[in-house]
């Protein structure tokens, strides 16, 4: 039986793979520090004989005893509201986390995937964003904090693959939705869907006109999946080249929630990228991968999800103490 160790664990996409890999017939280590995973993401495999977590940051010395065939490195904040909070942990996370992780990858000799980002492209000046595109990224403004630890994730990862010659994977990852995303967290998906339930006008920051490209949850899983067992060392996009822009996904939220809710408009954050198109050619050539589901199905399946919570999870905000984790 292969053993993965799949880091970021109890968070959104982290649950997701581990599910799969479960499903795959794969030993599961899910790790996590929990500072925005959530133990109810994955308590449903706890009981499962296949599956072990460890409650562990990954910025400290990892070590995982006996064999290891394989790495899913997931672990960082992932939404703005988290890493502007938290900023030192996320650089943290990028940076030590990652180099923990690779050296574990060169002791067991395992293949190693690091979850990169479409926010290493930053505000792009070229669209639809190609994977040898360098990005267009303000390295001191508000989100270079997420934006550079994945950028150094990117390149400390192929140095281990050049210098030392670990099996390694990178792939960027483009909007993803889908069940188990957390409400309040500054994402446009569950921000949309938790002001509508609670009866609040949809809050679009700047006119509206930029745009997102989202890839339901099931498409990214098996996108990632198909990339770990890859040959592939280089970054590849994963994400649904289907674009839009915020205004009118905001109406199409209105329109699945069937409320009155009205658009306002707030002043757009500093550094907020304009567009957001992946360029999934290398996916469908080297994976022979692309997304299957359609927005308006992943969605209706992400807002009953989102219907199912109780009241008071839909109207609390996220009061995490982040205090120790400042450092």
């Amino acid at each position: 039986m292969k053993k993965i160790l799949i880091t970021g664990a109890a968070g959104f996409l982290g649950s997701h793979l581990c599910d799969r890999f479960i499903t795959e017939g794969y030993y599961v280590i899910g790790m996590d520090n929990l500072i925005t995973g959530d133990l109810k993401n994955i308590e449903h495999l706890f009981s499962h004989q296949n599956f072990e977590f460890h409650h562990h940051d990954v910025t400290k010395f990892v070590h995982v005893s006996g064999e290891l065939h394989y790495i899913l490195h997931f672990a960082s904040p992932a939404s703005p509201i988290d890493y502007l909070k938290i900023p030192i942990q996320t650089l943290k996370v990028g940076s030590l986390g990652t180099h923990n992780l690779l050296g574990l990858a060169r002791a067991k000799n395992a293949r190693i995937l690091i979850a990169s980002t479409s926010e290493v492209y930053g505000d792009p000046l070229v669209h639809p964003q190609t994977e040898e595109y360098y990005g267009n990224v303000n390295t001191i403004g508000p989100r270079g904090v997420y934006d550079e630890a994945k950028r150094f994730q990117e390149s400390i990862t192929m140095a281990y693959h050049t210098f030392h010659g670990v099996q390694t994977r990178i792939v960027r990852i483009f909007n993803t939705y889908g069940p188990r995303m957390r409400l309040n967290d500054g994402r446009v998906i569950p921000a949309f869907i938790g002001q509508a339930l609670r009866g609040e006008d949809l809050t679009v920051f700047g006119d509206g006109s930029q745009t997102r490209s989202f890839c339901y949850v099931d498409d990214q899983v098996e996108g990632i999946y198909r990339l770990l067992l890859s040959d592939y060392h280089l970054p590849v996009n994963i994400g649904n080249p289907d674009e839009i822009t915020i205004k009118d996904f905001a109406e199409e939220i209105i329109k699945l929630t069937a409320t009155n809710q009205k658009i306002v408009y707030r002043d757009l954050p500093v550094n907020d990228p304009l567009q957001r198109q992946p360029d999934i050619t290398k996916a469908r050539e080297i994976l022979n991968w692309e997304p299957k589901t359609n927005r308006s199905e992943g969605m209706k399946i992400t807002y009953e999800y989102f219907k199912s919570l109780s009241p008071e999870e839909l109207a609390k905000e996220e009061h995490k103490d982040f205090t120790e984790f400042i450092k």
